[in-house]
């Protein structure tokens, strides 16, 4: 997707909706994808990235025992946090993953 065919400003309420829809489950962020597919936004694709680099490090994590397990709780944190930026419309990176996130996922979404 271009990013001249991403909408810039003002944050729109379907891109806050597909923002918050993609962090829950996997199902959610499918459903936020093709919600986004249908009319893209800066914001929701942000939060495409974020949630989705949440996922994948969860699921790396959980194949690591007991360490990993563990640092499921902070990934828990970041995952809130997450979430109610994209319920306030805001699109700032996670802390310590945020940017890699956005970085290695930026030609995905």
């Amino acid at each position: 997707m271009s990013n001249q065919m991403i909408q810039q400003k003002p944050i729109n309420k379907h891109g806050k909706n597909v923002a918050i829809i993609a962090y829950f489950t996997i199902i959610g962020w499918i459903i936020a994808l093709l919600m986004f597919g249908q009319k893209p936004t800066r914001l929701a694709a942000f939060h495409l990235r974020q949630s989705l680099g949440l996922f994948l490090t969860g699921v790396v994590l959980s194949f690591i025992p007991l360490i990993g397990w563990i640092l499921v709780i902070p990934l828990l944190v970041l995952w809130l946090i997450g979430l109610i930026q994209a319920c306030e419309g805001e699109a700032k990176p996670l802390p310590m993953v945020g940017n890699f996130y956005q970085q290695t996922l930026r030609y995905v979404i």
